[in-house]
Formats: structure tokens, sequence, C-alpha cells
């Protein structure tokens, strides 16, 4: 049995003291893994199905695209600990996957194998990841990183804790109609744009999301709260641009 606690790592950043720790859950006797910035939880391994589901619902959606034979090109904003990206990277028409996040510590905890999933995502070939802000890389027009191509067929979004409640002030001009329309300048025809939310569906958002993409879907995900004994939700977003080329603003 693992000892009860254990700190792995502390870090000042830009945004604040870093900490990731593992712990014994005693109520489920497993390791959980958690990450808080400050104060604030970022993630825990203990609440993982609608991270899974920002990968799953949103390549979903690309099953059809083009047929047998599609090699999805995909980049996720935000790594944390791994799990949207463990999630793509098992649909096997990926052919690549850029993960971008803007602590660079997060990266080096994967690279270093501490936490679960570093294995897994660091010795993947298609997996890429890239120490940057992604805001600000999208709104400057920027790569993704090395063998990126000028579109991709699928971004999937795991940042904020909601389109409202931010981490960073910086960040709200990503969640207009002028910043999702730069997003979608970067997809391929019939591209993917998915967004992982706490919480419900925000109306307000879904409205906005509509004017830029030609489709856009909330689904509810619900999950076991081991800690209330209730179910909680989150919501993923999953947008789709039309069929036809856009002109890059």
């Amino acid at each position: 049995m693992s000892a009860s606690f254990e700190e792995i790592d502390r870090r000042q950043t830009p945004m604040g003291e870093l900490t990731v720790r593992r712990r014994l859950e005693p109520t489920l006797q497993i390791d959980v893994y958690e990450v808080k910035l400050g104060d604030e939880f970022l993630m825990s391994s203990l609440f993982t199905v609608a991270e899974i589901a920002l990968a799953t619902l949103g390549l979903a959606d690309l099953s059809d695209r083009d047929g047998p034979g599609t090699e999805l090109d995909v980049v996720v904003g935000g790594l944390g600990l791994g799990y949207t990206a463990r999630a793509v990277l098992e649909n096997r028409t990926v052919r690549s996957l850029h993960v971008v996040d803007a602590l660079g510590e997060v990266i080096e905890w994967h690279e270093q194998g501490l936490l679960p999933l570093a294995a897994t995502l660091t010795s993947d070939p298609r997996c890429h990841l890239l120490h940057g802000d992604f805001f600000a890389l999208l709104a400057a027009g920027a790569g993704f990183g090395s063998g990126v191509t000028d579109r991709v067929h699928a971004v999937l979004v795991d940042i904020d804790h909601s389109p409202t409640h931010l981490l960073h002030p910086s960040h709200a001009s990503f969640y207009t109609a002028s910043g999702l329309t730069q997003l979608a300048d970067r997809l391929h025809p019939g591209g993917v744009f998915g967004l992982w939310s706490d919480g419900g569906a925000d109306a307000e958002f879904l409205a906005v999301v509509n004017e830029v993409f030609a489709t856009c879907t909330a689904h509810t995900v619900t999950f076991p709260n081991f800690y209330t004994g209730e179910e909680s939700s989150s919501t993923v977003y999953v947008a789709r641009t039309t069929g036809e080329v856009r002109r890059r603003r």
C-alpha cells in the first residue's frame, strides 16, 4: 500500500505556486494525483470522465469526415494530467497530436515520469508536448509546434474552468466571436472545436459559438462525486465548421 501522502513537486510560476501531490484516497483505497495552483485545484485523477469525453466526443464528430483511411491532426490546449491527450491517442485514426501548455513545469513532470500517464504520452511518437500560451499562439497566428500543418482537424481545449471562470483575464478574448473565428480559421473544412467546461451549459457562450461555427452541441457529462455521494456534471461543447474552405483573415 502507498504512503498516505506525498508532495511530488512544488514550483513558483508567474501564475502562482504550483504543486503536484499524490495521496491515498481512504474510501476507495486508490492513489489520487492532484495539481493545485495556489489554493485552487486545477486537476485530479479522481475526476477524469469529462476530460476523456472531450476527446471521445470531439473526435467522434470526425469519424465520418472523409471515410475510411482518414488520418487526423489534433491540437489539445491544456496538458494537465494527460487524460484528454491519452484518449486522443487511443483513436488510431490520429496521425499527430500536439499538446500546448503554458506551464512548463507540468510538461517537465510528464517528461520526468512523475505522473501516472507520463510513459504513455512520452513514448508515443505521434505525441508532441509544447510549452506555450495556447491563447497567445492562436491570437498571433503562430504554429502549435514543429510538423503542424497550417490547418488541423480538431482543436480540443481544457484550460479555464469555464468561459466565464478564467485562470487569467487575458484568456477572455478567446471566448468571443472574434477569438473563436481565429480558431475556426485554423481548422480544415468540417473540422471540430471541442471545449471542456465545469458545470452546466452557458446559453450566452453557446450563442457566440453558433455565430462562428456551422453546428454546436453542448453535451452534459455526468460522473459520480465520491465526496458528495451524488452526481456532478461538466459540459463538453463540440462545434464543427462548414465543409467550405474559409479564407484566413
